[in-house]
């Protein structure tokens, strides 16, 4: 516990933006207990954010306060993640209580090591809001009429969120924030092209010229491709209505959609099942420096694991559903880092809004990763995915 205590001493001030407690060993704990620096009348506090069901309780610590009850509570978490303008730092706790600190300074604040990265450049450090009752800031401000959110029924004419498709207008934000990460990852001296693999009624597709080409002012060339003929007339006319003479919506497959040669980012939202390996392989063949994926319908493993060792587990379908689901995931992340990508796992959007809330974020970096290790797995569950076939060009031959 002295190691965790000097965190605390460290990082509870000014500098903090938030800590977090989650993974709660016991039914009875909150789900999680978020904390952050407020000022009240002038005093600085933590307030502390309890997520318990539906509901959120607060209450107001001083600092000795604070680091007394995340020292008594510690053990009923397995983790607390906290961001700071110093730096990060992540506390595991293990069944028996035992405490892993992995700390990361912030480049800044190390003087000499602030060009670490060799960029050149100092990273942005996050600013920290100390007022008690913050709004939150949106990319896209509810407030402010956009058309297409008001011609595909997000906004009212008045340019009011509609309550029902609120949920929509956050995930078209979150969405958006993940592109606002990479933008340091494009190109800013031409135009960036970019592919929506699976756009359906483009509510993202829309958003990103929108916040791309009107917001940020980059030159952007947003290709929409999907199989429903309809949908996409519908899509076509909007981008007419608005003027939106680099976005364009065609009726075609992903595996089979030859009208580019050259791409900066591929985006694929919720292709279902093995769509998402054929949009993922099309983007490594590219060599798209950035790829934004939520994937959807991971059937294709369900149907091969077999392990005689998992086969207890395996025996109840809902776990294997979920385990397949999973390491379907996890195996793409793999292949795309041996092909030279630093992948992310991320959360699109609260579970509670959708069961289908993983993102994979990866970025090339030219580094390749060895495959060997996701091959093995690959060989202990008895799987072959996909994205492991294309990529392999076992698929060519045998089409050959």
């Amino acid at each position: 516990m002295k190691e965790l205590h000097q965190l605390l001493e460290k990082y509870l001030n000014e500098q903090l933006i938030h800590m977090v407690l989650s993974g709660p060993r016991h039914r009875e704990s909150a789900a999680r207990i978020l904390i952050r620096p407020v000022l009240i009348k002038n005093n600085l506090v933590f307030q502390a954010s309890e997520y318990q069901e539906k509901k959120v309780f607060h209450r107001n610590y001083s600092k000795g306060e604070a680091a007394a009850e995340i020292e008594n509570r510690i053990t009923e978490y397995r983790q607390l993640a906290l961001s700071s303008q110093q730096g990060q730092a992540t506390v595991l706790v293990s069944k028996k209580g035992r405490i892993t600190i992995k700390e990361k300074q912030c480049p800044v604040c190390a003087g000499a090591g602030a060009f670490q990265d060799g960029s050149g450049v100092l990273p942005k450090i996050k600013q920290v809001d100390l007022s008690h009752n913050r709004k939150k800031n949106h990319i896209l401000e509810p407030e402010q009429k956009v058309d297409f959110l008001v011609d595909l029924g997000v906004q009212t004419k008045e340019g009011k969120i509609v309550k029902s498709r609120y949920d929509k207008f956050r995930q078209i934000n979150r969405f958006l924030e993940f592109i606002e990460d990479i933008l340091p990852q494009l190109p800013q001296d031409r135009e960036l092209t970019i592919l929506d693999f699976g756009c359906g009624k483009s509510y993202l597709t829309f958003a990103m010229y929108h916040y791309l080409k009107e917001l940020k002012g980059y030159q952007v060339h947003i290709i929409g491709l999907d199989l429903k003929a309809d949908v996409i007339e519908t899509c076509s006319s909007l981008a007419e209505k608005y003027g939106y003479d680099r976005l364009e919506f065609h009726v075609g497959d992903i595996a089979g959609y030859e009208g580019v040669t050259d791409v900066d980012m591929v985006v694929t939202l919720h292709a279902c099942d093995t769509a998402t390996d054929y949009a993922l392989d099309r983007a490594i063949r590219w060599g798209a420096r950035v790829i934004l994926s939520v994937p959807c319908c991971q059937h294709e493993l369900n149907r091969q694991i077999q392990n005689d060792l998992l086969a207890p587990v395996l025996g109840y379908g809902l776990i294997k559903e979920r385990m397949a689901a999973l390491i379907t995931d996890a195996l793409r992340g793999q292949i795309l880092e041996s092909k030279g990508y630093q992948v992310q796992i991320l959360e699109f959007i609260d579970m509670e809004h959708t069961p289908k809330n993983i993102l994979i974020r990866a970025v090339k970096k030219g580094k390749a990763k060895d495959s060997r290790g996701y091959r093995e797995v690959m060989e202990f569950l008895h799987t072959e995915p996909t994205l492991a076939v294309l990529q392999d060009g076992k698929e060519d031959k045998q089409n050959a």
